[in-house]
């Protein structure tokens, strides 16, 4: 289907591939994965046609169709939404444009000619195109009334899904796409993880939500040493299974055949649990033809992320009481009461995500409520993780063990070697450790909160939007972490798997007030009664 042969990319001295070679077959989905900067978004951009590899070719067998979701939100300003999503199929737009011109300008002449464009344009299906285009965006959530407005007219969020719909549209043999669930809810991923699980043609996906990677990936792509390598399995087995190979490959003595029952049981157990997945269809066949052979340990580096409390708390975590807070005339919330008790781990969730930005703000007294009022427990201590944390990266100047020194509170704490120690869990070893604060990237900085939240030792987490900017290592590493963590844990994000297996209790922010349940994510979210109560707080 689409084939890479003698694939090399070179920047300067930096070897980003190195003669690779692979085929991305019919019928698949391809999760591509990799560390920050392996190349995981170049190597797209090459296989879709919108960078040239230093040498090598990508050949898309012929007859066939890709298509690519777009990066560029603005792209398509200037045209209807329903038109936009047409344009998804060049080759039928260009048709519908063509026939468009011609009758506007009708002559016996070109009779003949509109007749053998419309002869190909139905075998396209071309007559039903507006219809399809409309129903895949009101499926993505864009009302009727928009369809005909300019997509300029939009906002951020609606354009992601127009551009969604475009790539989409007309089931194009070859479909790549760049973190497409980034800006959608979760219902219109989980619509979109539905529609990929069924998809019976060539899937190319980079993403770092691992449950959307779960549901819809036959097959990952590691890209490692210049390398990139197909593994059977969706990216929960991938991980596992490397793991556990990497575990093997510690243990010197063990035995070859007992390590061949432990990856053969392991094996047994995850195909069982594929099979009872609900996402699970005639598509996913993915473990059944596996061989051991095939599973080898990662050379990623997980972060070490373990969080300790210097205190355990009371039972009087925090209470709130009719918590009020309007912005420039929208209101975030009204009259928000609820209680956090000692080992609750709340996901607080919201179709605003300002507002419970701004309650967080509240809560670690950065910003004050316009009624309302909240009060933490006396054997509490807090640590926040901020959605902007531009705050605390102000002075360039600082080198990280520098920056991190600003935060100890005895002088253990401020010894140089008792520093390294915890930048060195978050990989800032050796000289990586003296870098300057200037110079870091978004997932950098993010690593460095967690390190300075590590060294406070609190009992009370508050994290927004944590996964932003983190690359998988570090998101899977920061997930197991929370799973483990004694403390009380309040925390908002998009990761969908993060939720599940984190939160015991969802608190919903509405304009009405708040929805709360002591449920596991997926539960509240398909709890017949917690939709009702959406529909009507939200009103």
């Amino acid at each position: 289907m689409l084939s890479v042969s003698n694939l090399s990319v070179q920047f300067g001295k930096r070897v980003l591939f190195d003669e690779v070679n692979t085929k991305f077959l019919q019928g698949n989905c391809y999760g591509i994965i990799g560390a920050n900067g392996s190349g995981k978004s170049t190597f797209l951009k090459i296989i879709s046609g919108k960078q040239d590899p230093t040498s090598g070719h990508v050949s898309l067998e012929k007859g066939k169709r890709m298509s690519v979701l777009t990066q560029d939100h603005n792209a398509f300003d200037e045209h209807p939404v329903l038109e936009t999503v047409v344009m998804g199929n060049k080759e039928l737009f260009a048709i519908k444009k063509e026939i468009d011109a011609l009758y506007a300008d009708y002559t016996d002449e070109n009779a003949d000619k509109i007749g053998e464009l419309q002869v190909k344009f139905e075998e396209m299906d071309g007559w039903n195109a507006d219809a399809n285009a409309a129903a895949m965006l009101s499926n993505l959530g864009i009302k009727e009334n928009l369809h005909y407005s300019l997509v300029g007219d939009l906002d951020g969020k609606q354009k992601v899904r127009v551009l969604l719909a475009q790539a989409l549209f007309g089931n194009p043999d070859v479909l790549i796409m760049d973190e497409p669930t980034n800006d959608l809810d979760f219902e219109t991923i989980g619509w979109l993880e539905n529609f990929l699980a069924n998809y019976e043609n060539t899937v190319i996906v980079v993403s770092h939500d691992r449950h959307f990677l779960d549901a819809v990936c036959t097959h990952i792509s590691d890209i490692d040493f210049g390398k990139i390598n197909h593994y059977s399995g969706n990216y929960t087995f991938w991980y596992e299974s490397s793991q556990l190979a990497a575990k093997q490959r510690a243990q010197q003595n063990k035995k070859a055949e007992d390590k061949k029952k432990e990856l053969e049981e392991f094996i047994r157990r995850f195909s069982a649990n594929v099979a009872k997945s609900k996402q699970a269809t005639s598509r996913k066949k993915m473990i059944e033809k596996l061989n051991i052979g095939d599973i080898k340990p990662s050379s990623r580096r997980y972060p070490a992320i373990i969080f300790e409390r210097e205190r355990e708390a009371g039972d009087q975590i925090l209470n709130i009481e009719n918590l009020s807070k309007t912005v420039d005339g929208e209101v975030f919330f009204d009259k928000v009461s609820f209680n956090l008790n000692k080992g609750d781990k709340v996901a607080l969730i919201s179709r605003n995500s300002r507002a419970v930005t701004a309650l967080y703000e509240i809560l670690n007294g950065n910003d004050k409520a316009d009624a309302g009022k909240f009060s933490w427990g006396v054997t509490t201590t807090q640590s926040y993780l901020p959605l902007d944390n531009s705050a605390f990266f102000k002075d360039a100047s600082l080198n990280l063990v520098d920056w991190l020194r600003q935060y100890a509170t005895t002088e253990e704490e401020r010894e140089e070697v008792y520093l390294r120690g915890f930048l060195g869990k978050m990989i800032f070893s050796g000289e990586e450790a003296l870098k300057q604060c200037n110079v870091l990237s978004g997932g950098e900085k993010v690593r460095c909160m967690m390190s300075r939240m590590m060294m406070i030792r609190a009992n009370v987490l508050m994290l927004d939007e944590p996964t932003n900017h983190l690359d998988l290592e570090s998101i899977q590493a920061f997930n197991n972490s929370l799973k483990n963590f004694k403390g009380t844990v309040l925390f908002t994000t998009h990761d969908h798997e993060f939720a599940q297996t984190v939160a015991n209790r969802i608190i919903e922010i509405t304009p009405n007030g708040v929805i709360d349940k002591y449920a596991t994510f997926d539960e509240y979210l398909s709890d017949p009664k917690v939709k009702e109560l959406r529909a009507k707080m939200y009103v």
